[in-house]
């Protein structure tokens, strides 16, 4: 039934992104009246979708001034993408604008995070109509904006998943879970999959499960169980067999009772990798009969972005009893948020638990927009019939190009693995920094990850178009025959 419906949408595309265009005109007269459409580039390759809007001159600081004072005042562990560094001015919709008003297709959504699209008028509307009432107060007084919130977020929950505690971050919210779980069970242990990338805090750094994230700080208490990697696997998609591993784990890590498993339904980080079939299920009713709480991580795969389902767990037919969200929350606001049940919550009434920013009033009604948007827009569904058309798209480029060596996910979450040699699955590591360059500067930007740095993250703003998914196959294309 649900599938018939959104087969339904497939006519949507050009239409239903025509009114958003002119709604952004509405909103910015001067802006759009003021500016000229740049012309396109490409002009002997494929064209970029026409949108009609341009944004105003640009008269900031310059690529080599932000470089200078970027070194010299920001940490130095902040990296970038690509040999010309982008200095990004402005955002609409699914695309961004640098310096000089070049247009790129924004097929990485600042990853995963921009769901309803760069500047979308109603949500900016929400923001500075509560910046006019009141910024920032505290929790210790009464605003409706964070209860209203909390009460349509939680009734897209399932089960008796209807307390919420607002974070500002990922990393915070899944700080604030495992420490739930671990006071909720009496026990230490936390079991989470390797691969896996939970944030970069004490505890969450302790749950992710990959080297190039983990500082050498003590880590106390998290095992972490065999991937269940549907590539590079030993079990291939058999997801229970993977699970057995969680079972020994427990009964030779551990005293017997564990606090919590925690995993993404898509692993994000470690490259759009999704979990093997029957693995959640199996590995939920382990971890349940060793006392312990199933913890969902949807930073990256919530709010619709897998298109069939709103959260990524619902793909997996469990129902977990903490779930973490941040990123597409807020459309680019920082708020993150964990929902858990009652008897869970009441866990931090031992103590006092509080939260400076979290549930501050600019951030939920900012979040409360977003997840009005993407309802009305339709969102949801536009992911699964553009991601499905994108996906398929992907292996036929696949059947051409023997450097891809995978293409995964669901929805507007999907991965391109490329390897140099497909049978030996060797990761192609230069192969893709040249890629990324190439179509960069064809107008595309997409993201990296996986753990040796050679997998394709497309997760683009959920008001992506079939037109744009084309665009971007016809540059992708064109920058693998350079290679």
């Amino acid at each position: 039934m649900q599938r018939a419906v959104f087969r339904q949408l497939s006519h949507l595309r050009l239409g239903y992104k025509a009114s958003s265009y002119s709604r952004l005109a509405v909103a910015e007269p001067e802006a759009a009246a003021s500016a000229t459409i740049p012309p396109e580039y490409n002009a002997d390759g494929p064209k970029m979708p026409r949108f009609d809007y341009s944004p105003p001159l640009y008269d900031g600081p310059r690529t080599a001034e932000i470089l200078r004072k970027r070194s010299e005042f920001l940490s130095p562990s902040l990296s970038y993408l690509y040999k010309k560094p982008l200095n990004v001015v402005q955002g609409k919709m699914q695309y961004l604008y640098d310096e000089d008003g070049k247009r790129y297709l924004d097929a990485f959504a600042g990853i995963a995070t921009v769901c309803c699209g760069h500047g979308h008028p109603e949500v900016v509307q929400a923001i500075v109509n509560q910046l006019g009432r009141i910024q920032h107060s505290t929790v210790f007084y009464l605003n409706h904006a964070i209860v209203d919130y909390a009460e349509i977020l939680a009734s897209k929950m399932p089960g008796d998943l209807k307390v919420v505690f607002f974070t500002n971050s990922g990393t915070e919210a899944n700080e604030l879970a495992l420490m739930m779980a671990r006071l909720y069970s009496g026990c230490h242990d936390i079991i989470s999959i390797r691969n896996g990338y939970h944030g970069n805090a004490a505890g969450t750094m302790g749950a992710t499960a990959q080297s190039i994230w983990k500082f050498n700080v003590i880590q106390s208490g998290v095992h972490h169980a065999l991937n269940p990697d549907q590539y590079r696997g030993i079990f291939g998609s058999e997801g229970e067999k993977y699970a057995t591993d969680v079972q020994e784990i427990i009964d030779f890590g551990t005293s017997g009772r564990v606090a919590a498993f925690i995993s993404e339904a898509i692993q994000g980080v470690g490259g759009i990798m999704e979990l093997a079939p029957g693995y959640l299920p199996a590995v939920y009713k382990t971890i349940k009969k060793a006392g312990g709480l199933c913890i969902a991580d949807e930073v990256q795969s919530g709010f619709g972005r897998t298109g069939s389902h709103f959260w990524g767990f619902e793909s997996h037919g469990v129902i977990p009893d903490i779930v973490t969200m941040a990123k597409g929350i807020g459309n680019g606001i920082p708020i993150g948020a964990v929902v858990t049940t009652p008897e869970i919550a009441e866990v931090l009434t031992r103590r006092n638990y509080y939260n400076t920013f979290g549930g501050n009033p600019v951030c939920t009604a900012g979040a409360h927009a977003v997840l009005k948007v993407i309802e009305k827009e339709k969102l949801q569904e536009n992911a699964f019939v553009v991601g499905s058309y994108l996906k398929d798209q992907l292996k036929k480029l696949q059947e051409k190009h023997e450097i891809i060596g995978d293409v995964r996910g669901r929805g507007l979450m999907l991965g391109v693995e490329l390897v140099t040699d497909r049978q030996e699955k060797t990761p192609a590591r230069a192969e893709i920094l040249h890629i990324l360059d190439q179509m960069k500067e064809m107008g595309v930007l997409v993201g990296k990850g996986g753990f040796h740095g050679n997998v394709f993250r497309i997760t683009p703003p959920l008001c992506f178009t079939k037109e744009d998914a084309a665009f971007l196959i016809d540059v992708m294309d064109i920058a693998m025959s350079k290679l």
